[in-house]
């Protein structure tokens, strides 16, 4: 209950806030003045003489919304009851994968082979034999 107090203040000084800062005239104080027109004699970074009302209610808005700021965040952060939306959902039972299937050809039977190449004719010119590698002689 009391965050959603925290909440609406936290708006309306944030509303406030735009508000206050948008009335407030800028140091040139018209759009001529960016332009250099209107002899303008404030210095950029110079005194503007006193504080007005909105600069001390600008002030307050802003310190306010930051504590405001700052609670929400905290409370959001303790909060009592910490749960998901995803906690909220059924709960779905997935199936084992399913196994391979053994290999059908019984275990005494061998693995057909490719068939051998045949022999070469008498007259093609045929592969010389393989010559044993270096440092390993044939037994």
């Amino acid at each position: 209950m009391i965050t959603v107090l925290i909440v609406i203040v936290h708006i309306l000084v944030a509303l406030t806030l735009i508000l206050v800062v948008l009335l407030q005239v800028g140091k040139g104080g018209s759009i001529g003045a960016a332009f250099g027109g209107g002899g303008s004699s404030q210095t950029l970074f110079g005194s503007r003489g006193p504080t007005t009302f909105l600069s001390h209610l600008t002030t307050a808005a802003a310190a306010l919304f930051m504590l405001t700021s700052l609670v929400l965040a905290f409370l959001s952060s303790n909060a009592r009851n910490q749960s998901s939306i995803t906690d909220q959902l059924p709960a779905v039972e997935t199936a084992p994968a399913p196994q391979a299937p053994a290999s059908q050809a019984p275990p005494d039977r061998a693995v057909p082979q490719s068939p051998a190449a045949p022999p070469a004719p008498e007259g093609a010119d045929a592969p010389p034999p393989a010559s044993p590698a270096p440092g390993n002689p044939q037994q």
